[in-house]
């Protein structure tokens, strides 16, 4: 027996955050775990450029990355996961991991960019943590 799934339902059911974007970069799906890792509603962050959760000293190469992407319709961030800084609505540095799918329109040209992100602000953090922590042991070594 078939079964047939709803991709709202879908959408909306994700872990992980589901953010689509057009070709300009304004934001046209906004998912609940989106608004859980970002802390922007969805009526806040529908119809915004992706600046809401892009930190102001990545925006440029930002920006560069997905114009050229847009114009070539090629990424490695489809299998690659990208990690990158972001920002919560409260102004808060976060750490996230994503993979993109190019969206195309019935004539095959770029409509848009999905992508599925994941907060890795706490993996992150202890990470670093360890680091110091080695950094700190190898000192007391040396």
């Amino acid at each position: 027996m078939s079964q047939t799934f709803d991709l709202a339902q879908i959408i909306t059911a994700a872990g992980d955050a589901i953010v689509v974007s057009d070709v300009g970069g304004a934001i046209v799906v906004w998912n609940p775990a989106a608004e859980r890792i970002f802390g922007f509603t969805q009526e806040e962050a529908l119809g915004r450029s992706l600046d809401l959760i892009t930190p102001e000293r990545q925006r440029q190469r930002h920006w560069d990355g997905y114009h050229k992407t847009m114009q070539t319709g090629v990424t490695r961030y489809g299998t690659q996961v990208l990690r990158v800084p972001a920002l919560h609505k409260d102004g808060r540095p976060l750490s996230i991991a994503f993979t993109v799918a190019m969206l195309r329109g019935a004539d095959d040209a770029i409509v848009g960019i999905a992508a599925i992100i994941r907060d890795e602000t706490s993996r992150w953090n202890e990470e670093r943590a360890m680091r110091r922590r080695l950094a700190d042991l190898e000192a007391q070594v040396s």
